[in-house]
């Protein structure tokens, strides 16, 4: 049990801590240091030249990129994915990878935004503001580790190279669309949905390290048997 443990906090807990201590570095920076300094002082612009061109059409098309990102979609489609990936392969490494991956990233942002206080954008707001603050965007973080994960899980057994593209090109875009999305609805700066995409990708590639790399062994690893006399002995122990 204390093998696993110290697995766990050497090859999970740590780094987490280290890309929360990371995305708090990020946050002083953009909203203490650099705040005044290029190329931040141009995001108001951004967000201003996007919400003078919202219009119905895209409206709608941003409402659906937001509510995929929503947290009650977000913790369905985990939980389904993860269900169909444990009844389709029978283990646990990817449904553990895509639930641990979509967790973390949610406690990265949670514990980020009660550290960083940014205001939202200084334009109308198309959703209704969570009290959290501004940095990082939790909507492109969620939807980042949840659909680049299923991408990675679908590459991976993917028989053909062709297939391995299709399917990152077509589930990145959701992420990509959600930070856009996210920006034109006026609810964050386009640092903070940058911040969001080191965010969730990290969280994938800890995960996938630690929990997809079929040489990484949980606990102590079972010795190798070999024939030895009348019976099998393990390899390294005395058969007397």
């Amino acid at each position: 049990m204390s093998d696993v443990v110290l697995q766990v906090a050497r090859r999970i807990l740590l780094p987490v801590a280290v890309l929360f201590s990371v995305m708090v570095g990020l946050g002083l920076l953009v909203t203490r240091v650099l705040a005044k300094t290029w190329p931040l002082t141009v995001e108001d612009a951004v967000n201003r030249e996007l919400a003078a061109d919202r219009s119905a059409g895209w409206n709608d098309v941003s409402l659906v990129f937001s509510t995929l990102a929503s947290t009650q979609l977000i913790v369905v489609v985990t939980v389904l994915v993860a269900l169909v990936l444990r009844l389709v392969l029978h283990r646990w490494r990817e449904p553990l990878f895509l639930c641990a991956a979509v967790s973390a990233q949610a406690l990265v942002f949670l514990f980020t935004t009660m550290v960083i206080d940014r205001n939202r954008p200084a334009v109308e707001h198309m959703d209704a503001s969570p009290p959290t603050s501004s940095f990082p965007s939790g909507h492109t973080s969620a939807a980042t580790a949840l659909y680049v994960g299923i991408a990675l899980l679908l590459a991976l057994r993917a028989k053909s190279t062709p297939a391995k593209v299709a399917w990152w090109s077509l589930l990145v875009l959701v992420p990509v669309g959600v930070a856009l999305t996210r920006m034109y609805r006026g609810m964050h700066h386009p640092s903070d949905v940058l911040a969001s995409f080191l965010n969730g990708v990290t969280c994938v590639v800890i995960m996938a390290r630690s929990l997809l790399d079929r040489t990484v062994t949980w606990g102590r690893a079972r010795l190798p048997v070999r024939p030895s006399g009348d019976g099998v002995t393990p390899a390294g122990a005395s058969a007397g």
